[in-house]
Parts: C-alpha cells; structure tokens; sequence
C-alpha cells in the first residue's frame, strides 16, 4: 500500500524555503519515435524541448534527457504508476516509481535566484532560465532537478538522501542574502 503520510526530512518552514507536500514520480524513458503514441495513452504531452516541461491538471512531466523524463503527480493516489504502466501496455518503454526516492522544496519570493545561486553555477535570471524551464544539475555537490514554475518561484527535487544538507545550505544561503 502506498503511504500518503512519508516523513519529510526537512526541518520547517522559512520566508522562502517550504517543503512540497509529498508527491508521485515515475521516470519514463522512451524512444523518440514513440513520444506522440506515449504521450496521447498518457494524457500528457511529454515535452521534446530541451530542458522544458509540460502539464496537465496534477500532472506535469519534466524533460531530463532526450528519452528521458520526470513525471510527477500532485494527488499522490495508490497506484498511480501501475495506472500508468497498465495505459502504457504495448509500448516499448521504461517506467519506473521513484516517489520514495526523492523529496521536494519550493524557494519563492524577490530573493530565489539568490538563494539558489549560492550554490548552482546555472544563470537563474527569468531570461535565462524561464518559467517552465527545467534541468538535472547540482547544487553544491549534490545532484537535484531544478524546475521553474513561476517568475520568483522554483521547485527543487533532491534525493532523500541529501535533503538535510541541500536544505540546510539553502536555509543558510537564504540567512546571508
């Protein structure tokens, strides 16, 4: 059974910094070929930009390679990803639950780019990296996806594993701005 009440292992809440309340992830790879078949059993336009995103309602998918994408799912429901698999039958692709695997942060207000800055070497400028923009990168040394969802506004995914430190330099980060 599929656990809506995870632990986060972020310590609490700042002006800038929020934990997302848990979501679904899958990662899907695909060939390009089938990106339009993939995508219409899906109900979700897998972008084939790079580094773009694309959603629908609670469901958003996230370029991270050339057959590769994030998917996520805002309602977290039992069985999203069987769902998906079941729509997928017959595809040739990879479909893979992750949802345990990684944790989220929101950084939002005047200051994001700042905080964010801090410890990514990507220019973070709305005109460099705008809304709906997204990529695999690190932060400091660890590896996250990073996701711009509005103009002061960015979600961060990050590997349980690393939350507290990533959370703690950006809390850190966001004292000295």
């Amino acid at each position: 059974m599929f656990e809506t009440r995870i632990a986060s292992p972020f310590s609490g809440e700042s002006g800038a910094i929020t934990a997302v309340a848990p979501l679904g992830r899958a990662v899907l790879r695909c060939r390009e070929a089938d990106i339009g078949r993939v995508s219409d059993k899906l109900g979700l336009a897998l972008p084939q930009a790079a580094c773009r995103s694309e959603s629908n309602g609670p469901n958003s998918a996230l370029w991270l390679g050339p057959d590769e994408w994030l998917l996520l799912n805002a309602d977290m429901q039992d069985g999203w990803v069987p769902g998906l698999a079941a729509r997928l039958d017959g595809e040739l692709c990879s479909l893979v639950d992750v949802s345990h695997r990684q944790v989220a942060l929101s950084i939002d207000g005047e200051r994001a780019e700042e905080i964010l800055a801090s410890g990514c070497a990507l220019n973070l400028s709305l005109r460099a990296f705008p809304v709906g923009m997204c990529t695999r990168t690190m932060y400091a040394r660890a590896e996250i996806v990073l996701w711009r969802t509005g103009p002061r506004s960015f979600y961060l995914d990050v590997w349980r594993s690393f939350a507290r430190y990533v959370e703690a330099l950006l809390r850190e980060a966001e004292s000295e701005v």
